[in-house]
């Protein structure tokens, strides 16, 4: 069951829900074990794959592919940048802040045709209310924690 607080929005006035991760991050090798259980595949295989899923995705994404994985969504790089009034000022290498990964769940159609994501399915999900005083506490959170991983 995934957790929320309320949140105050200074700029708009407004309090909003605010999704919030509590204890530590599931590790690869739990990932790992995990999948083992429900395969026929060995733990050390699954770790051994998903160790080497990451070099294997830059390499694609660096030839300017977006990287599949069915069942989870997709991947690829996208830019943060600065823009310029004029084009004979158009510098990348200027203009580029930063280099970030976009994850975009896959969807499927559902029979009354709208669509769902991957990894959400919302009817399934009971939210528990948390204090307001509760921090995120994954690495990467936007409270408590170091920048977000992913971009």
């Amino acid at each position: 069951m995934p957790f929320y607080k309320k949140a105050f929005q200074k700029k708009t006035g407004v309090y909003y829900p605010k999704a919030i991760v509590q204890g530590k991050p599931v590790e690869t090798e739990t990932i790992a074990k995990d999948l083992a259980k429900i395969s026929t595949v060995s733990n050390s295989d699954v770790q051994a794959v998903l160790g080497d899923i990451a070099g294997v995705m830059h390499t694609r994404m660096a030839q300017g592919k977006s990287v599949h994985i069915k069942g989870l969504g997709y991947f690829r790089y996208t830019l943060d940048t600065v823009g310029v009034k004029n084009e004979a000022d158009f510098d990348f290498e200027k203009q580029k802040k930063a280099v970030r990964v976009e994850f975009i769940p896959e969807r499927s159609k559902l029979a009354n045709g709208a669509y769902t994501r991957a990894l959400v399915d919302s009817d399934q999900l009971e939210w528990i209310e948390l204090s307001p005083e509760t921090e995120d506490t994954t690495p990467g959170g936007e409270e408590g924690g170091e920048k977000n991983p992913l971009g």
